[in-house]
């Protein structure tokens, strides 16, 4: 039972609440009585709004099942109309462009990769935070992007056969990065500062110099001798690291010894889809973790190799230019904070004794806690444009973004910010948000820094949402359909047509398998010819990596060129992708089909539940390791319900696959010493009977989601462990 300690008409579990009064308000410049004064008039104002947009979403889905139920066209003029006749599609809003200001550059004026990490692992949190910058050479060693062939193995000790390969692919990335005026990257043998020049020495003793010259920015060491050069191209800065006594550097005829790639240029510090946060204990944790980040002084302490070391935050990184003046630049990623959405309550606090919003809570802690780094409260600065940025999911529609709009306005009142300092990611990965994106955006218009895609939550709430229109077609065919082509077109199109080239980042989704660089660096070079400025990556190794892509993309000309370009995509986004013979489907495929889903459902959910774990590398049915998060489970869990609804599959097919799979799930993770085994007793097994509700109980889940049983499932888990 928790303690809580009373505010008002709020009641605040004491952990949380001690956390807020001792570490968080403290240097805030928010005075206590006043913080929770303003805390409980904006529950007062948003509890009840909230309440009823959530009931908005039920009345249209009720609507839509009737319509499905009666066996109406499911596609074209009748349709769209139906949508329409019932607010579902609204009216597009007349021409406008973002009125955003005092947004960073890593938003709004470069382009760049962007990871998302869990924020309750305080070392995934500072990887990502320090994964700014990022070693080519190391990104190149240790991932399959350079052939094994030829002894060119992976492994350690070091590899000279495999790190000759490694330099020259280096070099011919240089290429594209810093082009020469005569020769190539491969044929240096020294890199030396000329003046106000760069002069590259090649083998046969001729000198070559920048085709840019304004490419060099400046350097590390000694005009005579430096030992690191910096290059901008395509916004993106990159330094050549010289020391010729280095392992590597002197086995390089130049003295090269690594090639540093700015990465991640924003990382989202996420609350939501890869936490398992259930509680006040767990949402305590999060909002630690998160003021750790903001006040600069978060740290673990590693063991590498027998000897311990402390993981901090990095220090920026600093020059001497060619003028002879100093530059400083980050060296950290610049930082949002993930909420949650509309849907979940927490009992962390309590409000006449009922359970409120997670998401109205996350809204008002974060804020606070991001109020430290305006105020200096660091060594470090995330913003340097006195912004706080939070990335807002689930969002279904308009009334919900000016919801969120409206909230965000009332925290900045109760915590004495300028009007709109905090600015919104909206993640367009709802339906109903899809097909009305630009009036989304327009409820947001002074707010809006990010909006993006995502193929797992978008198809999971287009399955829910069109649940009895019939069987949807298998989860590989449902991705090169035309509704999700058009989606993905649309997204960067209204983006672009609402002015947020040059404010705001428009985004794309994550590359899932961490393990399979090679196939990323070719598919991943989509998302900035699509005129994205970002895109989620898995890892630092893979953010250093898909920034070659910006290299070889200059996304803002891009943009510029798709400028004049109109599209909605509407009847195409709205043409719901159905199986178009589920006779054609023989009994092999469709088992397979239900094995995937129902491995990849218990590799994730027996982790969520009985270890808490919200984000990880989980193995599917071919031992292939995928990143996977809520929105994974979300697709899966949506596409059996479907399934079932409509007698693809039955009931007896699932179970039987779901003990299967449950003795696979716990010997491909028999090597974990933290691991709860679901078999031989699944019938106790709490995170076993999770991922089978999840599925025979898919179809009633609000909008689909999977937190509300996750949650409970996790509690039970919980409260089992602590009474063993």
């Amino acid at each position: 039972m928790l303690n809580y300690t009373q505010h008002g008409r709020m009641q605040v579990a004491n952990v949380l609440d001690q956390f807020i009064n001792e570490r968080a308000l403290p240097g805030s410049g928010v005075e206590q009585q006043m913080f929770w004064q303003g805390f409980e008039s904006i529950l007062a104002e948003f509890v009840a709004p909230n309440r009823a947009l959530l009931q908005t979403r039920d009345t249209l889905q009720a609507k839509i099942n009737a319509y499905h139920s009666a066996g109406k066209a499911p596609s074209g003029p009748s349709y769209r109309a139906f949508l329409e006749d019932i607010g579902y599609l609204q009216p597009e809003p007349s021409d406008f462009a973002i009125e955003t200001d005092n947004v960073d550059a890593e938003m709004a004026t470069m382009a760049g990769p962007q990871l998302v990490v869990p924020i309750n692992n305080a070392r995934y949190a500072l990887n990502a935070a320090n994964s700014r910058w990022g070693s080519l050479y190391d990104a190149l060693y240790g991932t399959d992007v350079i052939s094994t062939k030829g002894g060119a193995e992976i492994g350690q000790p070091f590899n000279p056969v495999r790190g000759e390969k490694v330099i020259q692919a280096a070099r011919e990335w240089l290429n594209t990065l810093l082009p020469l005026n005569s020769g190539t990257h491969q044929q240096a043998v020294s890199y030396r500062i000329d003046g106000n020049a760069i002069a590259v020495t090649l083998a046969d003793g001729s000198i070559s110099v920048l085709k840019d010259s304004s490419q060099w920015q400046g350097y590390q060491g000694s005009v005579d001798a430096p030992t690191a050069l910096l290059f901008v191209h395509n916004g993106l800065h990159f330094e050549i690291q010289i020391d010729a006594a280095h392992p590597i550097g002197k086995t390089d005829p130049a003295g090269v010894k690594d090639i540093l790639l700015e990465a991640a240029l924003t990382t989202i510090m996420d609350c939501e889809d890869s936490v398992a946060a259930v509680d006040a204990e767990d949402k305590t944790l999060v909002y630690t973790n998160w003021l750790g980040l903001m006040q600069g002084n978060l740290s673990v302490e590693m063991k590498k190799g027998g000897d311990s070391f402390e993981r901090k935050m990095n220090q920026d990184r600093e020059y001497s230019t060619p003028r002879g003046d100093s530059l400083v630049l980050p060296g950290r990623s610049l930082m949002f904070v993930r909420n949650v959405g509309h849907l979940m309550t927490n009992d962390a606090i309590l409000f006449d004794g009922e359970e409120i919003p997670e998401g109205i809570m996350d809204g008002v802690i974060t804020a606070l806690i991001a109020k430290h780094d305006l105020l200096g409260n660091s060594q470090f600065s995330n913003t340097r444009t006195g912004s706080i940025y939070i990335v807002k999911p689930k969002m279904h529609g308009p009334e919900e973004v000016a919801f969120s709009d409206a909230l965000f306005g009332r925290i900045e009142e109760v915590l004495g910010l300028q009007p709109y300092t905090l600015k919104m990611g909206i993640m367009d990965e709802e339906r109903r948000t899809s097909v009305n994106l630009k009036a989304c955006i327009a409820a947001a218009k002074q707010r809006t820094v990010f909006i993006n895609t995502g193929f797992l939550d978008r198809t999971g709430d287009e399955i829910h949402t069109s649940m009895l229109a019939g069987p949807f077609a298998d989860k590989a065919s449902l991705k090169a359909m035309p509704w999700i082509r058009a989606y993905e077109k649309a997204n960067v199109s209204t983006g672009l047509a609402c002015g947020l080239s040059g404010k705001a980042q428009i985004g794309k989704g994550m590359w899932p398998v961490p393990d399979q660089m090679a196939a990323m660096m070719e598919a991943k070079i989509g998302h900035p010819k699509s005129g994205a400025n970002t895109a989620w990556v898995p890892s630092p190794t893979a953010a250093t990596l898909h920034a070659l892509h910006y290299h070889q993309i200059d996304v803002f000309g891009v943009q510029n060129e798709m400028a004049n370009e109109h599209f909605d995509g509407i009847d195409e986004i709205i043409s719901i992708p159905l199986l178009a013979d589920h006779k054609a489907l023989t009994t092999e495929q469709i088992q397979r089909e239900v094995d995937n889903n129902v491995q990849g459902i218990l590799g994730y959910v027996v982790r969520w539940v009985h270890q808490g774990i919200g984000c990880s590398k989980v193995p599917d049915i071919n031992n292939t390791g995928l990143m996977e998060d809520r929105a994974t489970l979300r697709i899966s869990s949506q596409h059996l319900a479907n399934w079932l609804t409509h007698d693809i599959i039955s009931p007896a097919m699932v179970e039987a696959s779901l003990q299967r799979m449950a003795k696979l799930v716990d010997e491909q993770n028999a090597a974990d010493p933290d691991y709860i085994a679901m078999t031989p007793d699944t019938a106790n097994a709490i995170g076993f009977q999770a991922a089978r509700e999840l599925i025979f109980r898919g179809a009633e889940q609000p909008s689909g989601y999977t937190e509300p049983l996750l949650h409970q499932k996790r509690k039970e888990m919980k409260a089992a462990l602590r009474s063993a």
